[in-house]
């Protein structure tokens, strides 16, 4: 499966660059990854973006009102798409704005990372680590150890 990390403006924060970096290095072998940064504007412009760069793939949106799953459940989650042939999923972080109720209702999905609201490039490392963490539980490595 493919995955389209879609996200506004470039990360700078020096260690989120870092995170984002060593998990897609660790995910080259288990998941092709791609990062899809769109400019910063005003929302329904960079919403537009974010459509745009997600167009024909199965579409989630990142958002505090969304299903939040355990790491288990993603794993089961990517296991039961690949098999049902889902070839490309968009995770996608909003702005500072957040998504708006047309973004909602155009969504395949909504998952939540937390109830509380993060900043962009946290969400990123988090996202990445959790799809590393997946995929670690479906190949049985020893990364996740349920406690």
């Amino acid at each position: 499966m493919q995955w389209r990390l879609v996200f506004v403006g470039e990360p700078s924060l020096k260690w989120a660059k870092s995170g984002i970096e060593d998990y897609l290095k660790r995910l080259q072998r288990m998941a092709r990854m791609e990062m899809i940064a769109v400019k910063e504007g005003p929302r329904v412009v960079v919403e537009e973006r974010l459509l745009a760069a997600s167009e024909g793939t199965f579409r989630i949106l990142m958002d505090e009102r969304g299903k939040s799953l355990r790491s288990i459940e993603l794993a089961k989650w990517i296991q039961h798409h690949e098999v049902s042939g889902t070839k490309k999923v968009s995770l996608v972080v909003g702005g500072a704005d957040g998504h708006s109720e047309r973004m909602r209702e155009l969504a395949d999905a909504m998952w939540s990372l937390s109830a509380m609201t993060l900043q962009h490039e946290l969400a990123l490392v988090v996202l990445l680590e959790q799809i590393y963490r997946a995929y670690s539980i479906n190949r049985g490595d020893p990364y996740h150890r349920e406690g």
